[in-house]
């Protein structure tokens, strides 16, 4: 018996080098999906390779909580998948071991790897994240390296245009230089042509130091008067402007072309730089604060917003007056009915007042909300809640993700990088998917934090815990068949044994040759064929002339014979059944047909009087398709029964007729009639 221990190394050993592989290639493929995304921000910066190496460095890290699980599902996948192909699975389930049994010491290894991945959410990932932010600012704010064409402007260089007509790469002289220096304002433009030049930059790599060569200067000699809004002086009047004429001139421009880092300490604050602890005492804080701005604020609505009136002196006034009063009365402390007070406006008055009203609604709410801190705190508060829930949502998905790929795996029995690759992926999409839409959720404040956070989790958990039942129970996920009954069920359409195109002979049900009331003639001739030949004739009884009732009498000859049944097959071609099958189909076309022509009938009749009935509406929908998908089913149980293939072009006809299903009634019910007279004759 195989001994539990050496299977449990043989497990281990099975997964380890697989999931090295999947996770070095699920974090190589997410890293060049980082550098696709920053790839503009990188390219023509002039950074040393040392930059880059710390940048991808700490990107790789970062990247880790999307690879692993991605790689746990897909190497999970891959090595029950492998053990399924290889009939190793096989094995250890006919040793009496169990999968769940088979699958504890990964089990137990794949818990580490959620308590490493916690810890590592918790601990590494806030400095991570702070120096990634930190040296990606720093990148994105290094101004691009000098590299200035030839025959074109280069506009890179903050109030300054470089025109450079040809470049000397030997003696690195520019030739036929224009500058235009915009430096003191559009309207003090300064324009500078020379020969020739050079371009140095300074030692702290903060200038640009121009020699300038046989060249001449315009500048405005003083601004233009630009606040004179009249139109003829402005035209009129001379602006005086400075010509310079140099053999030689020494040219400063700023350009920062060295690479600042930003100070860590700046992203100190933020939630990405906190751990569980910190997150807890900044919510808790933020919670207090919120707490005390909402009571202020309540305060602030309560006197300002609603009934305002009741600010007003001449409300007040009136109100000393009922206080101060022995005698009240009861038309005094009488309610106003709301809904008269309404109705006696005129249809242009309520909309007026209801203008203003909303007018004024939104003038409270932008006064009140939008000028104070509460936006910005609430928004903060939510970064912190998603950040603290993001601690414990990568465990739990990579947990979630082997008892996923694992179960799948020993159910489709295929390993390599074919069908594990598709499934894990596809599988990852629709994680990715809903994760980034309940963060979204969560971070907008549509949804609590823990709900969007979680979302993922809540949706694939039922998955991993319904492949982990069907693995253990060896059942046939992937069987069309039983989905089809169930959904033929759905439809009022029990599947019977005649849908089937062959049944398998039960042996035990064959009776002796000698109980039955056979031709003496018939069973000598049958006993004088060979068993292939008689298993031939069990399936094409017809071509060798015999009928139904001699079938029995083969079988019964077969068994006497000692022959096996594992390959005969009796073809079950019943007039009857089929016949059933074709009013059904009938029944269920003209249902269709039906439910067409009535929602048909109530969109011509909703367009003409305008009626709001979209219930009526969505019931004559809901009807035609169910009553549509039964006919088709119906349809092709039919074939299956007589045991024929439907003609090449069913597919258009059937996709043609969800749209008119009436033009194509009696294009089927001829077609079948043929067929089913056929099988009659």
């Amino acid at each position: 018996m195989l001994k539990v221990k050496r299977l449990y190394t043989f497990v281990i050993q099975t997964f380890l080098p697989v999931f090295a592989m999947t996770f070095a290639i699920c974090l190589f493929i997410v890293l060049m999906q980082f550098l696709w995304r920053y790839v503009e921000d990188l390219v023509g910066k002039g950074l040393d390779i040392s930059v880059l190496a710390e940048l991808f460095l700490y990107a790789a890290f970062q990247l880790i909580p999307m690879a692993l699980p991605l790689s746990l599902l897909l190497a999970s996948l891959m090595a029950f998948g492998n053990l399924g192909e290889r009939l190793e699975l096989l094995a250890i389930k006919a040793s009496g071991v169990s999968l769940l049994k088979a699958m504890r010491p990964l089990i137990i290894l794949v818990a580490f790897v959620c308590i490493g991945a916690f810890f590592f959410q918790n601990e590494a990932m806030p400095r991570i994240q702070v120096k990634l932010r930190a040296l990606l600012y720093s990148i994105k704010q290094k101004s691009p390296e000098l590299d200035i064409p030839e025959g074109s402007f280069y506009s890179d260089i903050p109030n300054y245009s470089l025109y450079v007509k040809r470049k000397d790469r030997d003696t690195k002289m520019l030739h036929d230089v224009i500058i235009y220096d915009t430096s003191k304002g559009f309207d003090n433009m300064a324009v500078i042509t020379c020969d020739s030049a050079t371009m140095e930059v300074s030692e702290d790599k903060s200038f640009l130091l121009l020699s300038l060569m046989k060249g001449q200067q315009f500048a405005n000699f003083r601004q233009a008067d630009i606040n004179n809004t009249s139109p003829g002086r402005r035209n009129n009047e001379f602006v005086p402007y400075s010509r310079e004429n140099f053999n030689r001139k020494e040219v400063i421009i700023p350009f920062n072309t060295g690479f600042d880092r930003m100070d860590e300490s700046n992203l100190d604050g933020t939630q990405i730089s906190k751990n569980i602890t910190q997150l807890g005492h900044s919510i808790d804080s933020m919670s207090v604060r919120l707490d005390s701005v909402n009571t202020q604020d309540r305060k602030i609505i309560g006197k300002h917003t609603y009934l305002t009136y009741r600010n007003s002196d001449t409300y007040q006034k009136k109100d000393s007056i009922k206080h101060n009063a022995d005698i009240v009365t009861k038309e005094e402390i009488g309610r106003i009915n709301f809904d008269s007070l309404v109705h006696s406006f005129s249809k242009d008055e309520m909309i007026q007042y209801l203008g203003t009203a909303a007018s004024e609604a939104e003038n409270s709410r932008f006064n009140i909300l939008e000028t104070t801190q509460k936006i910005a705190l609430q928004k903060n508060l939510r970064f912190h809640k998603v950040e603290w829930h993001q601690k414990f949502v990568l465990s739990f998905a990579c947990l979630i993700f082997f008892f996923i790929g694992a179960p799948l795996g020993a159910i489709i029995r295929k390993g390599g990088l074919g069908m594990p690759v598709v499934v894990s992926v596809a599988l990852f999409i629709v994680y990715y998917i809903i994760n980034n839409i309940g963060y979204k959720m969560a971070r907008d404040g549509v949804w609590e934090s823990w709900q969007g956070m979680w979302l993922s989790s809540f949706a694939l958990f039922p998955l991993g815990v319904f492949l982990t039942y069907k693995a253990m129970n060896d059942s046939a996920l992937f069987n069309t068949e039983a989905y089809g009954n169930f959904f033929r069920r759905l439809l009022g359409l029990n599947k019977k044994k005649i849908y089937e195109t062959n049944e398998s002979v039960d042996e035990s049900l064959i009776p002796a040759l000698s109980t039955l009331n056979a031709n003496p003639e018939v069973v000598a001739t049958l006993k004088m064929r060979n068993v292939e030949t008689l298993k031939d004739v069990v399936k094409n009884h017809e071509e060798y002339g015999y009928g139904t009732d001699t079938i029995q009498v083969v079988l019964s000859i077969l068994k006497e014979k000692g022959a096996s049944f594992f390959d005969v097959k009796i073809r079950n071609l019943d007039f009857e059944e089929a016949k059933n099958i074709y009013k059904t189909f009938l029944n269920s076309f003209k249902l269709a047909t039906l439910f067409y022509v009535v929602g048909m009938l109530y969109l011509v009749i909703q367009k003409i009087l305008q009626l709001d009935a979209e219930l009526f509406g969505t019931i004559a929908l809901l009807g035609y398709i169910v009553f549509y998908i039964r006919t088709f089913i119906c349809y092709f149980d039919f074939y299956r029964c007589i045991d024929k293939k439907p003609k090449k072009n069913i597919g258009i006809a059937v996709f043609l007729s969800f749209v008119c299903i009436w033009a194509f009634y009696r294009y089927f019910k001829k077609q079948m009639d043929k067929d089913l007279d056929n099988i009659k004759e």
